[in-house]
């Protein structure tokens, strides 16, 4: 018989610090018209009963708009974590921690919804989503 696969996927994924969780309160860094938004959820997270969901720097999330033009205001969208505050190693050794915390949006297709990305983004999240690292202007 065939073995089965281990459930893994195909690309191993250095685990982060998470730096932010559901209802955590963070910046817009692209032009997409809003301007702070709210993590609601964290999809593929698999946790225990009443566990917040935790999400770091790279992440998809779903988020929901609470700052911004009023087009925006109120929708339900997905993001990408592209800043967080809080530490997180690199397999090289070195410790990075940002100023804010920052998502940029993006639409149903992965596409990203804005067409410039305002301040730093980390390496981590420029690596694992290509097309927001072609809208960045420094990815640190």
């Amino acid at each position: 018989m065939p073995k089965k696969g281990t459930g893994k996927p195909a690309i191993a994924r250095r685990r982060i610090n998470t730096g932010l969780q559901v209802g955590s309160y963070v910046k817009v860094a692209d032009n997409s018209g809003a301007k702070e938004v709210m993590i609601i959820g964290v999809p593929g997270y698999k946790g225990k009963l009443r566990r917040i969901p935790p999400a770091g720097v790279g992440d998809l999330v779903v988020v929901t708009v609470k700052k911004g033009t009023p087009q925006m205001r109120k929708q339900v969208m997905k993001a990408i974590i592209v800043r967080q505050r809080r530490p997180y190693r690199r397999p090289d050794g070195t410790w990075v921690a940002f100023e804010d915390n920052a998502v940029a949006i993006i639409t149903p297709d992965g596409t990203p919804k804005g067409s410039e990305i305002r301040g730093p983004i980390a390496r981590e999240a420029a690596e694992r989503w290509p097309q927001i690292a072609n809208i960045a202007t420094i990815v640190v």
